[in-house]
């Protein structure tokens, strides 16, 4: 569906001919009494509009512009607001547009890059939708079965248009299951590196959560794992949580919690929009304190968010205290109420998007010959929207 929609969006932007053949007529161009360049297509589209103080941000000379770096060699303090346009021309060769600034500086501008970059609301829309990020499906425990998407291990790892597939489902949907993963130690590692590269926290690289003596971390322990996302603490959280279920517990617990916190979040704010505002304007303590792997840390991050591990501290003015926990509360009691419930086997691998799922798990027992072990990895969000974006180039049509 996605690269559908990225196809039709560079598509749209290509002459009309269809051997690709440069357009013959001239480009036309005026400025309005408010500096604004509009420029008319010879194709008889829209016309395209731009503020001349931007596109003098924006040369794309060599004196200006850094092709190899695509980066900018000038300082911004060079584009006044009050930059001048002496004359404006359009060329009939290349398809390009040029302008003489009465500082005595030349610019020139192709068609198809002044088309990107339209500051129509359409195409602004379009470009935030289909090529920064894709947009949020939020969902709720009814159509849970309807979102779910399940991608096979070795296609993610063989394919480009199922890699492209399952990270979009991750940005879109928020969490999808990989199945029929080898009995490996390194599924996650495999995952994360198909990727680009792991996250590393206090944890290491990847993490295991299995029951453990003497746990120093609540995940290590058989009992219920209430609903959370991991590491509010940091102050640069993980993207998303690759876990691994290497060995399945037995016993009738273990199974997945799982609710779409923004879908929760929206909801709260529709219903209950006195509480909503509390909850994103109160700061509250996140911390976590221990030592894992030979590796000590005390991890303390401020802000107004949702997680069931919380400080005892909680620095906020005390006739603030009641009212936050009202909100918490009707949060809670939300987010349990949309709550699935499903379990993995061994072999499936279960991702989700850490900034938004909440999860949790059901107790569990372990036996001698049945330990429940998971293996788990994040990625930034960073490094996957990067991915998305260089697949996505890739099935865009050229001339």
């Amino acid at each position: 569906m996605f690269v559908r929609q990225f196809n039709r969006y560079f598509l749209h932007k290509l002459p009309h001919s269809g051997d690709c053949l440069a357009l013959k007529s001239l480009l036309s161009a005026s400025v309005t009494e408010g500096n604004v360049v509009v420029v008319q297509q010879p194709n008889g589209g829209e016309p395209l509009q731009f503020p001349s103080v931007w596109l003098r941000d924006n040369c794309q000379c060599s004196a200006c512009f850094h092709a190899n770096t695509k980066s900018r060699q000038a300082n911004w303090k060079r584009a006044s607001v009050e930059s001048r346009i002496r004359s404006i021309n359009g060329g009939a060769e290349k398809d390009v547009l040029t302008i003489d600034w009465q500082d005595n500086h030349k610019s020139t501008f192709r068609l198809d890059w002044l088309q990107d970059r339209d500051f129509a609301p359409t195409n602004r829309k379009r470009y935030i939708e289909e090529v920064y990020k894709p947009t949020y499906q939020l969902w709720g425990k009814s159509e849970f079965s309807n979102v779910l998407r399940s991608f096979e291990f070795k296609d993610v790892m063989q394919q480009e248009e199922v890699l492209l597939a399952w990270l979009e489902s991750l940005a879109i949907q928020g969490f999808s299951r990989i199945k029929n993963s080898p009995h490996d130690l390194t599924v996650a590692r495999q995952l994360a590196d198909r990727i680009g590269y792991i996250k590393r926290t206090t944890y290491g690289e990847e993490f295991e959560v299995k029951s453990k003596d003497n746990a120093r971390n609540y995940a290590y322990l058989m009992t219920p794992l209430p609903l959370h996302t991991d590491m509010p603490y940091y102050e640069y959280k993980a993207g998303i949580n690759i876990l691994h279920c290497y060995v399945q517990s037995q016993s009738q617990g273990g199974s997945n919690l799982m609710t779409d916190g923004f879908y929760i979040a929206e909801k709260l704010r529709k219903e209950f929009p006195k509480l909503f505002e509390i909850l994103v304007k109160t700061p509250v303590d996140w911390y976590d304190i221990g030592k894992d792997g030979g590796m000590s840390f005390h991890n303390i991050w401020r802000a107004p968010t949702i997680c069931t591990k919380r400080d005892s501290h909680f620095t906020v003015p005390l006739e603030q205290v009641a009212p936050w926990y009202e909100a918490y509360d009707k949060f809670i009691e939300l987010a349990y109420a949309e709550a699935v419930n499903f379990k993995t086997n061994p072999g499936d691998v279960f991702v989700f998007n850490n900034l938004r799922m909440l999860h949790g798990r059901t107790a569990y027992e372990d036996s001698p010959t049945n330990k429940r072990h998971l293996i788990g990895a994040y990625v930034d969000w960073d490094i996957i929207y990067s991915k998305i974006r260089i697949i996505r180039a890739k099935y865009s049509t050229k001339c």
